[in-house]
Formats: C-alpha cells, structure tokens, sequence
C-alpha cells in the first residue's frame, strides 16, 4: 500500500506538503526521508512510538527511514509546546540520553538490507558551523516577522512572564538546516514529524528551496508528512498514568507493567490503538474488533494490542511470561513467578516489612498477622475471615479451625523474602521478610 494511504485508514495522516506531486515522488521506490527526536531523556515513551512508527510504515513501503538524533539541537531545546525556557543540557547528558533512546529503534525498524535504516546525529555537522557563516548563509533566508508568528513563538513573546531566548527562537533556523543538510548529503527529500513541528518542516523546506537554486529544477526539493496529535478517547497523552510515563526500555517500565498498560486499555480507544500501535492489517483488525464487539467482557482487542506492542518491545517469551502472570494474580500459582516478575507484578499492592526471625513463632501466626495488613481491622475479623476459608497464602486457600492455628514459616517465603496473602479474590497483601 502506498504511505500515505496507509497512514490514511491509521487515522496517522494529519498534514503534508507538496500535493500531487509528492504522492508521484513517491511512486518511485528508495525515497528518503527522516525523522528528528529530541534526546531530553535516556529513554523513549510509547508516545515517542508513533514517529519510529511511521519510519516503520516508510520502510515497508519501500523507502529508506534516517534517525537523526539531536545531539545539535539537543543542546539548544525545542521550544514547541513548552510554556517556559527549557533548562539546557550538557553536552554529556544529551550524548548519554542519545546512547539511551537508541535501543529502541532496532526493535521496530530494519538497519540490513536494500532500504536499511540510518541512524545521523545533528551534532556531527551543526557543531561544526560557524556563528558568522550561519547568519551569512543560513540567516538570511528567514523572515523575523515570519519566524514570530510559530505559535510557540508567538504564546512566548505575548505572556511576559515567559518571553523567549535568542537561543531558543533560533531553533526553528537549526531543525531547517538539518533538512538542507540531510537533502545534500543523504538526497533526504520528505520529513516525518508530528503535527507540531508542520512549522519548522515549512521552515526545511523553503530553505532548502532558496539555497538550491541553479540545480535541476525539475529535481524534487522536499516535503513534509505530519501525524496528528495522537490522545485517549478522554483527550489524556498516551503513555502517561498516573505512576508516570510508560517508557520503551525495561529498565525505566517493566515488561509486566508495560503489558497491563495496554490491557487497560478502555473498550473506545481499543480499536483504535490496534490501528495505530500495532501493524496488523485492515482484515486483521476488523476481524478483532469484530470479536470484541461480540464479547466485550473478554477484552480481545486489549489482549491482542497488549500481546503485539510486549512482543514488539521485550520479545516472545515476555508476552508469555507477562500472561502467566496475570493469570496467577487472579487465582493461578504465584509460586511459579521468578522473582523479578513476582516483584513487578505485586509492585502496587499494598505492602509491609516484618521481622524474618519472627517467622515459625506465633507472631507470625495469621491471627496475629493479618489485622498488621490491610486485610482486616482487628484478630476477631481475622478469625471470621480464616474460618469462612477467604484468606490464602501465596494463592492456597486456608480454612477452617485449622486456619486459627496457621503460623507462617520460612517455608513459606517466595524467593526467601515474600509471603503473599489475599483476601477473597481480588485484595492483596505482600509481606516482606528480612
């Protein structure tokens, strides 16, 4: 399918530039074109996706996708959607956030083959300008009165409390000269951003048309593809909870909670998601949907979206692994989780720390125990709930007058420093022991 129709029926195709004569480019295979991420972090969220998404979607259309990393303009901040002057960063932070962000673009695109991904960083060519020739050859070619009306600019210069910085306005000047570089040195022609950088691509383009003049001027100069602002149904920024941002990395979110995010989803943006996170086709996805429409309560859509993007990110075994899981969460063997998954997958339940050596006594039997949680109030409520059988340790079930004289043990201890106790089917108390 062609990229941009692909991007169409996504619901990813917000803006480009160039008409009929850029979908003619890109009749032709082995077209080049980039996308910019700003390295302000050491790792991406699923919101960053969408962009590494879309250079996915190029590549399968048979065209090459360039990664510029902004160690350049990284130094310099972005002034797009912020209401006040970014902190700068150093030099070494930005090339510590760029080592970071880079794990997660082989896990999406292609860097063997006819039409490999390439990976540039700005910092290569934009460190090396001189602050003269800049405003010789680069300057020139841009318009104040043009430049102030950005909306980040012009928000910016109207409240006064916030105003802007030479060194941020300049900003749009550097993102344009990437563009002219990438078109001369990597024949780069397209730009692939969000719908909040439409400004600065124009900016890439115009330049790239004024500093090229007296070439082919059949030659086509460039163009930009926008994606729209993607939100939840509630008009929330995806990837962010409550608990923070869901990363792409596993050492900033774990595969579990990464998994959960994405079974969480709500029955309105399920559909929704599977066409914009997932690369399942039209037949694939209709055919979901259909399912879930059938049987809501089975959640299909979310199990299939969250089954994709785990797999997508922390491979096979983890989608497994995250599965089993959440089935002994909700009444399989808890037993069975190795220890990271037994701690990321009871990293929310409520908690409390216990002294190891008073394990086998009867401080530790469960009367005693349990009004310690927040599983009951007091021991005449821990009697009634130990012999009506709705307390378990560790997933079974104990009950009865038996249940009256349970102590717990050393034996009982999950990786030698977790007993889980539950109360009916859903309230969950982890004991830690040390």
């Amino acid at each position: 399918m062609n990229f941009l129709d692909e991007l169409e029926w996504r619901g990813l195709l917000h803006q480009t530039t160039g008409g009929d004569e850029l979908r003619e480019h890109l009749n032709q295979r082995g077209c080049v074109a980039y996308c910019g991420f700003d390295p302000t972090k050491e790792s991406l969220t699923i919101g960053n996706f969408m962009p590494i998404k879309l250079l996915r979607h190029w590549q399968l259309a048979g065209h090459t996708p360039i990664i510029l990393m902004g160690g350049g303009t990284g130094l310099i901040g972005d002034p797009s959607g912020k209401d006040a002057e970014r902190t700068l960063q150093s030099k070494e932070v930005v090339e510590k956030n760029i080592k970071g962000q880079l794990r997660a673009f082989s896990k999406v695109l292609d860097f063997e083959g006819e039409n490999a991904a390439v990976i540039v960083n700005n910092a290569d060519w934009l460190c090396e300008l001189g602050f003269i020739d800049v405003l010789r050859d680069v300057g020139k070619h841009f318009s104040v009165n043009v430049m102030i009306q950005k909306d980040s600019v012009k928000d910016r210069l109207n409240n006064r409390e916030q105003g802007i910085s030479y060194t941020e306005f300049s900003y749009m000047i550097l993102q344009a000269y990437d563009f002219l570089h990438l078109r001369k040195s990597h024949n780069c022609t397209v730009q692939i951003a969000g719908s909040d950088q439409y400004g600065n691509i124009v900016a890439g383009i115009d330049l790239i048309r004024r500093s090229m003049t007296g070439e082919d001027e059949r030659a086509f100069r460039g163009a930009g593809i926008t994606s729209p602002l993607v939100t939840a149904s509630d008009g929330s920024k995806i990837g962010k909870t409550e608990d923070g941002a869901i990363w792409l990395t596993d050492d900033l979110t774990s595969p579990y909670a990464f998994h959960q995010y994405w079974l969480n989803v709500p029955d309105e943006d399920a559909g929704k998601f599977l066409r914009w996170f997932t690369f399942l086709n039209q037949e694939e996805i209709a055919a979901i949907e259909l399912e879930h429409e059938a049987s809501p309560h089975l959640r299909t859509a979310q199990k299939k979206l969250a089954d994709e993007m785990t797999c997508m990110f922390h491979g096979e075994d983890n989608v497994k692994r995250c599965n089993d899981a959440a089935q002994a969460l909700f009444g399989g063997d808890v037993t069975a989780l190795d220890e990271r998954m037994l701690s990321d997958v009871f990293a929310d339940v409520p908690a409390g720390d216990f002294a190891k050596a008073s394990l086998g006594t009867s401080e530790s039997s469960l009367v005693e125990l349990l009004p310690q949680t927040e599983l009951c109030k007091s021991k005449r409520e821990a009697r009634e709930f130990l012999q009506n059988g709705s307390v378990a340790v560790n997933g079974d079930k104990v009950g009865g007058d038996e249940a009256l004289e349970r102590v717990l043990t050393e034996e009982d201890l999950l990786h030698d420093t977790t007993i889980l106790l539950r109360r009916g089917k859903k309230s969950w108390f982890a004991t830690r022991w040390s």
